[in-house]
């Protein structure tokens, strides 16, 4: 593997989440493209999916700040919300919609699908795997769910996860070596909330110890979390 020094770290961050950086790469560029494309969709609804801690959430947070969308509850789902078209214009998301449909009635989303499609709204789904895998038990709901644009989100890769690494330490103004970052790029798990955990706590372990970030702190802390 290449030293992170040596990693094209120019990626695309802008801002969500109330101010932590969204990192746009190959992985989620297309469907980034999908979020800056809002309002001009040609279809109503729009699925995201992808590996858990592949960014879904932080990619519909953006949406929520672009659009000022609603996030609907799987319980408001459950509860049949909104009740009429008018209700349903503007954006909404719902994540794990394939997680509600395992365990709750079908009807709702159908109903929702219908609704915003009538007021002119706009909804941004999020899942797993993609919707043609999700299990539909109601066949017109299915049709919606799979004539709806789908993008997925890939794995973060070694590459994309020391630039995070490098970038959250930037952002905490923390200097750690090239070392620190291929040690914990190596071992860590691949996923952008893991990069953001791993960060905090070696920042609160400097901090108390009083010592720079080095490799042993790192191990010690993927140890503690093992």
């Amino acid at each position: 593997m290449n030293k992170p020094q040596q990693l094209p770290l120019d990626f695309e961050f802008r801002p969500a989440f109330g101010g932590a950086d969204f990192l746009v790469t190959d992985s989620n560029r297309e469907a980034v493209q999908w979020i800056d494309r809002w309002p001009d969709w040609l279809s109503p609804a729009l699925v995201v999916y992808g590996p858990p801690a592949s960014g879904k959430s932080h990619l519909a947070e953006v949406f929520r700040q672009k659009s000022q969308a609603n996030v609907m509850t799987h319980q408001d789902l459950a509860n049949d919300q909104p009740r009429d078209p008018a209700g349903a214009a503007g954006a909404w998301i719902i994540e794990d919609a394939d997680r509600y449909l395992g365990d709750g009635p079908p009807e709702p989303l159908f109903h929702l699908f219908n609704q915003i499609k009538e007021g002119g709204g706009s909804l941004l789904l999020s899942g797993v795997l993609p919707p043609a895998r999700w299990l539909v038990e109601l066949a017109d709901l299915s049709s919606r769910l799979n004539a709806a644009p789908t993008v997925g989100i890939g794995t973060p890769d070694d590459g994309l996860i020391a630039a995070v690494l490098v970038k959250l330490f930037a952002d905490r103004q923390l200097r750690v070596s090239t070392d620190v970052i291929e040690y914990a790029v190596k071992r860590m798990e691949r996923s952008l909330a893991a990069a953001r955990n791993l960060v905090k706590a070696l920042d609160a372990l400097a901090l108390a110890e009083r010592r720079e970030i080095t490799v042993p702190l790192v191990r010690r802390v993927l140890a503690a979390g093992d």
